[in-house]
């Protein structure tokens, strides 16, 4: 017994040296030290282990195995219906959300450049106040800084008109802190400047939280790439888990769960 002992600690010994910044050995319990963790991971991390997530997780495959993924098919052919059919400028929308996206270094993917060069152009046709979404990693640049700061070294004078909202770390979080930052302003039709793809899920979470929303795609056309086609099939999962959610969170009357989505 004691040579396993041993040898036990002296691997943890040599785990404990290698991933030290990462890990709480104080307890020397073998789990992963959540507050030294990029934002984005450990978002994602506790979302996993979220009650209610899992919940909401287990009904809805509950569902796509109850249809034979008939379901999750439906979901796949709105969120491209959205995508191919979404306006590239609004109507009367009195405020854009302008959403971030994931920018290691301030680096703009393409993704996040046609939103900013679309942001550009919408607001050389009429001025609008604007918010823009995105939180990021601690002592970087948040996504919603990278945004506001691309604009005006691009020459977009947007004075006073504009809210930056960089807590969050995913779509439900951008929107649920941009109705707080609006307050009473949640009234007034806004629209949601984001990629094609993502739109669908805009739409929904904006609906569910009161907002007036109308869609603006950054991209002048949906292209059908390999890439785009894998975004699309992620997108129709979190708007089905999304509506699903909802649903359920409805049907069983829980309201901690309905807060969260609402």
């Amino acid at each position: 017994m004691s040579f396993v002992v041993s040898i036990v600690q002296s691997d943890l010994a040599v785990f404990t040296s290698q991933y030290k910044p990462y890990c709480a050995w104080d307890l020397e319990w073998w789990f992963l030290r959540v507050n030294d963790m990029p934002t984005r991971i450990r978002h994602q991390l506790q979302l996993s282990t979220d009650r209610d997530f899992v919940q909401i997780g287990l009904v809805t495959l509950s569902v796509f195995a109850a249809t034979a993924g008939l379901a999750y098919f439906a979901y796949f052919a709105h969120v491209v219906y959205v995508a191919r059919r979404a306006p590239i400028a609004p109507l009367d929308a009195e405020q854009i959300f302008l959403f971030g996206k994931h920018s290691p270094s301030g680096e703009l993917d393409m993704d996040f450049e046609a939103r900013i060069a679309r942001a550009v152009e919408l607001h050389s046709e009429r001025p609008v106040h604007w918010v823009f979404l995105g939180g990021g990693v601690s002592g970087q640049p948040t996504e919603a800084e990278i945004a506001f700061q691309h604009l005006q070294s691009r020459g977009v004078d947007i004075g006073h008109r504009f809210h930056l909202e960089a807590e969050s770390r995913d779509t439900l979080q951008n929107l649920r802190n941009a109705r707080d930052l609006i307050g009473d302003k949640i009234s007034v039709k806004v629209a949601l400047l984001s990629s094609r793809y993502h739109l669908a899920r805009c739409q929904v979470y904006a609906r569910n939280l009161g907002f007036k929303a109308e869609l603006c795609a950054a991209e002048p056309s949906l292209r059908w790439t390999f890439r785009n086609f894998f975004r699309l099939a992620g997108e129709a999962g979190y708007v089905m888990l999304s509506d699903i959610g909802t649903k359920w969170a409805k049907l069983t009357r829980n309201k901690r769960m309905l807060d969260r989505v609402t």
